[in-house]
């Protein structure tokens, strides 16, 4: 199908420089606050790629770790099944009520080679479907595929018998115009190398007595920390990557050898600087200059909002998710994500189901929106994730 967009040149040149930057002063010099959202370039690597995790309100950093961990935690890497070899294929519609040809996937291989170490490949790729350029004067431009990817690689080491860390390694590639010249400017695909660090903690399993057992975990991952990405010669007009904090934690019970469930909570935050508020001649009148490098960007983004540490805790991402597994073939999960209104306002309940046969799995997850105001790409959308267990056939 195609997508008939004008000016869209204007929109993807300076991905994520769109940003909402209303506020101001008041008369009495105080600071008021509007909408004021955080933008960056290729926001899709932010996006949860499997359908286990979306099931859950997309929580994941201190989950049990699964082929997907080199997305939510590489460090979970490490305490992967001893022998492990398993692979993953995601599918997700996106604006599936609109348009039928954008879409996401997502592939993943890890596996176990001692019982320290796990390594973890992976490929994420976003199709834009086709679409019909145009300038600002709204005249054809040519016909287009944007797309975007990124190949991943992921490793983690234990440190100890309850404790692992993990880094990993992202290429993004983002095509969004296909070399297209407008106003006498030549775009250019971007493209940045990411790197990610996790930690990740797995408790001892304890007896509560009764034949019921409990254990907890623990996460942090710092993900996408890399150069800016420019879809341009100039490097003025280069963008952040979607550099993100994520901290959580899980509670497990085991009710007995057939019922089992467990409770999650993350805390997500961007690692990006919040736009400053400027007067009609661009002066700074509230919060710190945003045009620095990624890693500055990083630490200024715990204290630079304009309006104050209020505005940071709004910066925020609660997840929340639940899952419940019976004798380890059928799986029950549901979710919730809370942003603040000011930043987005991205409210949503998640559900899933999944099933393991032999070496088989299948997950799905499906998305329903809590705001009747901030609609998601991804509302309404049945989502799946297809697993291959390799070990479990030998």
């Amino acid at each position: 199908m195609k997508h008939f967009i004008a000016c869209l040149l204007a929109l993807t040149i300076t991905t994520g420089s769109l940003k909402a930057q209303f506020g101001g002063l008041e008369g009495d010099g105080s600071y008021f606050e509007s909408l004021r959202t955080i933008s960056t370039a290729v926001p899709i690597i932010a996006v949860s790629p499997d359908a286990r995790a979306g099931g859950m309100g997309d929580v994941g950093v201190a989950t049990i770790p699964d082929v997907n961990a080199i997305y939510w935690n590489t460090a979970k890497l490490a305490f992967l099944e001893e022998g492990t070899r398993s692979l993953s294929l995601s599918y997700t519609p996106w604006l599936n009520r609109l348009v039928n040809d954008i879409n996401l996937a997502h592939v993943s291989y890890a596996f176990k080679f001692d019982d320290k170490q796990g390594l973890a490949l992976a490929m994420r790729y976003f199709s834009l479907g086709e679409i019909n350029f145009r300038d600002e004067n709204n005249s054809p431009q040519g016909t287009g595929q944007p797309y975007e990817l990124t190949l991943n690689a992921g490793y983690g080491l234990k440190l100890s018998d309850y404790f692992s860390m993990g880094v990993g390694l992202r290429f993004i590639y983002s095509d969004l115009t296909n070399g297209l010249q407008t106003a006498g400017i030549e775009t250019t695909p971007g493209s940045s190398i990411a790197a990610d660090l996790g930690f990740y903690y797995q408790g001892k399993r304890m007896s509560m007595g009764g034949g019921q057992y409990q254990s907890f975990s623990a996460g942090l991952n710092v993900s996408n920390v890399g150069g800016k990405i420019s879809y341009g010669t100039s490097q003025e007009s280069a963008d952040f990557l979607p550099a993100n904090m994520r901290l959580g934690a899980g509670y497990h019970l085991e009710i007995d050898r057939y019922n089992k469930f467990s409770f999650y909570a993350d805390l997500n935050k961007l690692l990006v600087p919040t736009p400053p508020v400027r007067d009609d001649n661009g002066e700074i009148t509230a919060g710190l200059d945003d045009n620095v490098s990624p890693f500055a960007g990083i630490f200024q983004s715990f204290n630079d909002a304009p309006g104050g540490f209020s505005e940071e805790l709004e910066e925020i991402i609660y997840n929340a998710g639940v899952e419940y597994w019976y004798d380890g073939k059928f799986a029950f999960r549901g979710g919730y994500q809370f942003e603040d209104s000011q930043k987005g306002g991205r409210q949503y309940f998640t559900i899933g189901l999944g099933i393991q046969y032999n070496v088989f799995g299948l997950d799905f997850a499906y998305l329903i929106p809590a705001s009747p105001v901030v609609r998601s790409p991804l509302e309404n959308t049945l989502r799946f994730s297809l697993l291959f267990n390799f070990e479990q056939g030998e």
